[in-house]
């Protein structure tokens, strides 16, 4: 048996007592043996539901340093629920997740990579009955084949879920076609940049989920270059923590955008990886993954199952002392805007079914660390900017416009010889009739619906554009935000900024409106949590909008707004204490 962490083990012996608690014991119930989720109050046999319960308890029966040791109680109530989990099991082989994404592969496939390494665990306990649990867990397994060689995806990262439970399946019943189904996704070849960053750009969640399935896949289908994706962006990830810890969630394009997260989530791949490589900065990533860990986390990436599943020595490892002081620019290099004119060719026209484009992917993002101090600029992303000063925050600074209403999102970000600039071009106009040799039969029609007219082929006319720019320029402990537009002139604009609403505020020409939302007319501000402050000035007020459509304010954070209308010059200077 591997040793693991002491922490993981009372941290499961926790979830076990919660599984005990919150399963359906009613025998009569259809609900029966599953495990309750504390907000819906219904089981859901998923990846982060009843199947993260299974593997905690799996986990606490064949270890003998947890309270559960072959507890009687435990062995039923994971038996209740592995029946549970058959009968949840839609004829083609698939689950449903339950809050969305019915008869689904992905979510399926987050499952048969957790319960694949369960069976491993059971099957090799020297107790009859948590063995024939495997064997059952063995069948849901076997059913969800059809599926797993059939289904598709709806995210970038669930391609290589998919992959990794074909990987897991074929380890376990050695079906070649189950790596031929594998190998079709891996030809799609890796979306992460040189600099590490995957698709969806998400720090707090989803790059753990690429990570951890190339790791599986890597490791069942013996493709060791895999390896060097997990690689890239787990190095990357030096450069995206604050001071305390926090992942830098700023610019993602997945639900963790602007939520706090730490490193617990990189737990599992970080042991196997440092271990693997005996990687010293790997190693004190992992040390603060382990510190900050308060949850085991789903079936598919459970730091406990997994520890015991693919040991680790990591005692015998130097540490490398985190980076504190850096500016750099991530995916500096890569070449964006290249690929998005080459979209333009591909065939799809920006369009694809039950999924996104995400075509922020690989653009460039500075992060600039001084010992407490921390800040990101971002190109094609609602904030172009945010600084964290230890406890005092500023979320996000955000541009909108009523040239096209909604967000102006940066373009392009370089270095300059004291910070960097950002710029975006918008481009407007107007449409014209259709020439007559490409309209057919469409308007000789008694009825001529709109959207059956070859649009494509309206001229334009009257083409403006719009220019914004914004320079980020940094001395010491003063940061400088100059934004400036000069044309068309009279477009409304407004610049917000957030900021966490424990975060006190005060100062000078601030209007209360509805919310946490205030128009912020001129002066300066002072923004303070604990013993840290932020000084920002100068409010300022052109115009009386309250807010720009379509460029409304996130939830959960105080807003302040400063109206200008263009021409402007408008420089913010902030100031830390």
């Amino acid at each position: 048996m591997a040793t693991v962490p002491l922490k993981l083990i009372k941290l499961n012996d926790q979830e076990v007592a919660e599984a005990l608690e919150l399963q359906v014991r009613e025998s009569g119930s259809r609900h029966a043996g599953g495990i309750r989720n504390r907000l819906t109050g219904i089981p859901s046999p998923s990846h982060v539901g009843t199947a993260s319960y299974m593997a905690s308890m799996g986990a606490a029966l064949v270890l003998p340093e947890s309270r559960y040791y072959r507890d009687e109680q435990v062995i039923d109530a994971l038996d209740r629920a592995a029946d549970y989990m058959l009968r949840k099991q839609h004829a083609d082989g698939t689950i449903s997740l339950g809050s969305t994404n019915f008869h689904s592969p992905p979510d399926t496939g987050f499952v048969v990579n957790g319960f694949v390494q369960l069976v491993r665990l059971l099957a090799a306990a020297d107790d009859e009955r948590i063995r024939a649990i495997a064997d059952k867990l063995r069948l849901f397994l076997e059913r969800t084949i059809p599926a797993m060689l059939t289904g598709g995806c709806h995210t970038p990262n669930h391609r290589w879920v998919m992959t990794a439970a074909l990987a897991s399946l074929y380890d376990l019943f050695g079906m070649e076609e189950l790596v031929r189904r594998a190998d079709e996704w891996l030809a799609e070849g890796m979306d992460c940049t040189l600099d590490g960053e995957w698709t969806e750009r998400s720090n707090g969640i989803y790059n753990t989920v690429s990570d951890i399935m190339l790791f599986y896949a890597a490791t069942y289908l013996r493709r060791p270059h895999l390896l060097d994706y997990v690689r890239r962006n787990l190095k990357m990830m030096r450069y995206l923590l604050h001071a305390n810890g926090e992942v830098v969630t700023d610019y993602s394009g997945r639900q963790d955008y602007g939520v706090v997260h730490d490193l617990s989530g990189y737990y599992l791949v970080l042991r196997v990886m440092a271990s693997l490589d005996r990687d010293p900065l790997l190693a004190t990533m992992h040390d603060l993954a382990l510190e900050k860990l308060t949850d085991l986390g789903p079936v598919n990436h459970h730091a406990l199952l997994g520890s015991l599943i693919f040991p680790a020595q990591l005692e015998d490892v130097a540490r490398e002392p985190l980076p504190d002081e850096y500016a750099v620019i991530l995916n500096e290099h890569h070449p964006v805007e290249r690929d998005l004119e080459r979209m333009k060719q591909v065939g799809h026209h920006g369009q694809i079914e039950h999924s996104s484009m995400h075509t922020s992917f690989g653009a460039p993002v500075a992060r600039v660390r001084k010992g407490r101090t921390s800040a990101t600029v971002m190109a094609r992303n609602a904030s172009f900017f945010s600084l964290h000063h230890g406890e005092v925050k500023l979320l996000g600074v955000q541009i909108g416009s009523l040239f096209m209403p909604g967000v102006v999102e940066m373009h392009s970000l370089r270095r300059t010889t004291d910070g960097y600039e950002l710029g975006a071009r918008l481009e407007k106009g107007y449409i014209g009739p259709i020439p007559a040799e490409h309209l057919g039969q469409s308007g000789a029609a008694e009825v001529s619906p709109w959207y059956l007219l070859p649009h494509q082929h309206r001229p334009r006319t009257h083409v403006q554009q719009h220019r914004v720019t914004v320079k980020i320029r940094q001395q010491d402990t003063l940061w400088e935000i100059e934004a400036a537009s000069d044309e068309p002139e009279d477009v409304l604009t407004q610049i917000s900024f957030f900021f966490p609403r424990g975060c006190s505020i005060s100062g000078e020409g601030l209007v209360a409106g509805e919310g946490q939302v205030k128009l912020w007319t001129g002066g300066s501000i002072l923004c303070e949590s604990g013993k840290d402050r932020m000084e920002i000035m100068d409010g300022q007020q052109d115009h009386l909008l309250w807010e720009i459509r379509h460029a409304e304010s996130p939830r959960g954070v105080q807003t302040l707004k400063v109206n200008l209308l263009t021409p402007f010059t408008k420089t913010f200077r902030i100031r830390l204490y």
